[in-house]
């Protein structure tokens, strides 16, 4: 089962991924706008942000949103390149809809979080073991 929509747990853990997911967006869109700004090409921008994005993200989800459970930094780091790869992807159908690359940035963003909380709470967080 992908959410068990009966489990306060469940809910926490959701609630918690997205305080964590508000301060990792406004990093990580915040430095994408800013190398939009300074210049760069959106897909390198893209990147860039991606990676401070990532290493960011990794202490705050673990940390707060999947506060004691297990993960090894080469799943996250695997997950978050399927990660980029989608929102590379996203990004290229939404810019060719959007002109503004603040915007098709923003929303690649949300779309692509979405499918990030599913894959970091089955495949990259686990329970401790006894837990």
């Amino acid at each position: 089962m992908m959410f068990d929509w009966r489990s306060p747990k469940e809910w926490n853990t959701l609630w918690r991924y997205y305080q964590a997911g508000i301060i990792n967006t406004a990093f990580g869109y915040g430095v994408f706008a800013l190398l939009v700004w300074l210049g760069l090409n959106i897909y390198l921008a893209q990147i860039i942000s991606h990676v401070l994005g990532m290493t960011f993200n990794y202490f705050t989800y673990s940390r707060h949103a999947f506060v004691g459970q297990t993960t090894t930094r080469t799943r996250f780091v695997l997950s978050y390149a399927g990660n980029y790869l989608l929102g590379l992807a996203t990004l290229r159908v939404i810019a060719s809809f959007i002109a503004s690359p603040y915007a098709a940035g923003f929303v690649s963003t949300v779309i692509v979080s979405l499918v990030n909380y599913f894959v970091l709470k089955r495949l990259v967080f686990r329970p401790r073991d006894g837990a």
